[in-house]
């Protein structure tokens, strides 16, 4: 940010400050940019963001893609499919690879920018991208937002000041938003088989969104965008095979935190037979999950962790559960009870926070200890 602001901007004065907001004088600044994960219940128009800089600056050429799942593989499938069939740069960014504003100096008027974008990232934003993309809406971060109401409103921002020249794709099952954009509903259920390298039906739905966006926005032939929608491999911790030992293989879907994540996992591995659930407890509804739990015995569930007892105390009774310490024994479980030619999947329905640095390295350490 320093950097950024020495390059372009050159104000006559920055300060960095690391703390509480109740201890920064505001009316010492004219702007305060503030990073995403710090909580705001107000919208005091001194306040902006690295967000919100670059889409004032660059809305026309982006593309913002959100939902609670899938938004990562959908933003990296969307740059893949309109890089190989579009003549202009595309960059991918957000919270895929560097900051948004590393990347000012790289765009010309004719780039299109994919822009995976979180709720903290939209939170208080002014402005909206050309086009928007709003997947899904589960229960999730509901430590930082309290309700799932105010998760909505923040995510809510990705088409709220969009014009009638936009563009907004949003899933059936996301609640009404206000928006002047030209909007298109995609029927998770509706979406056709596209032949992709990455499981699941989830994944057919986000690539419906792609589709449409490269046919519809951009003029991309629909043979061409099949093709290139045919050659995604997908990103790593998202239902990726990692390898198999001792005849058994497993799956690392790290990035699973919702219960609906892990239940698309278990629909989506033809050979799944343990599945390893539980991280932190961000107070989100697992009722589902128990539901699918008691329902499913064909599976064994290996639960760990604070949510992760939180669910066994509800399916105790089934012989199909047990609880552990940690993924460790979690692992260590799983290769004992899973049989020769099926499969483990680590989708812990949870947060990594407390236990890991992030669900990248709980992907990684579930490597190591499955020793593939």
């Amino acid at each position: 940010m320093e950097r950024f602001l020495a390059t372009y901007c050159h104000p006559r004065e920055v300060a960095v400050f690391e703390g509480k907001r109740e201890d920064i004088d505001e009316s010492k600044y004219d702007c305060i940019l503030k990073s995403p994960g710090i909580v705001m219940d107000d919208d005091n128009p001194k306040y902006s963001s690295m967000t919100e800089v670059f889409l004032t600056e660059f809305r026309d050429q982006v593309i913002g893609v959100t939902g609670t799942k899938g938004k990562s593989t959908t933003s990296a499938m969307l740059a893949h499919v309109l890089g190989a069939c579009l003549p202009q740069k595309v960059i991918l960014l957000g919270n895929i690879g560097r900051p948004c504003l590393d990347y000012f100096g790289e765009i010309d008027r004719d780039t299109v920018i994919v822009f995976e974008l979180s709720c903290h990232q939209l939170a208080h934003l002014r402005v909206s991208p050309h086009v928007a993309v709003f997947l899904n809406l589960f229960e999730e971060h509901l430590d930082y937002y309290r309700t799932v109401e105010r998760y909505f409103a923040a995510k809510c921002n990705i088409a709220r000041f969009q014009s009638a020249d936009d563009f907004f794709y949003v899933g059936t099952q996301v609640p009404p938003i206000e928006t002047a954009a030209r909007t298109t509903g995609i029927e998770f259920a509706g979406a056709p088989d596209f032949g992709l390298q990455v499981l699941g039906e989830h994944n057919n739905y986000n690539a419906e969104f792609v589709f449409r966006i490269a046919t519809e926005v951009y003029g991309v032939s629909a043979e061409d965008a099949r093709a290139a929608l045919r050659t995604f491999t997908g990103l790593p911790h998202r239902l990726q095979r990692i390898g198999e030992k001792d005849g058994v293989t497993y799956y690392d879907d790290s990035i699973s935190t919702i219960p609906n994540a892990t239940i698309e996992a278990l629909s989506a591995i033809p050979n799944a037979y343990s599945v390893i659930i539980g991280g932190m407890d961000r107070g989100i509804n697992y009722d589902a999950l128990v539901s699918f739990i008691r329902e499913n015995p064909q599976y064994r569930y290996i639960l760990a962790y604070e949510s992760g007892r939180r669910i066994y105390e509800q399916v105790s009774d089934c012989d199909s559960c047990v609880y552990v310490d940690d993924l460790a024994a979690a692992v260590e479980t799983a290769r004992r009870i899973t049989p020769a030619g099926r499969a483990c999947v680590l989708s812990p329905a949870a947060a990594s926070y407390g236990y890991f640095k992030d669900f990248e390295e709980r992907g990684e350490v579930f490597r190591q200890l499955a020793g593939v």
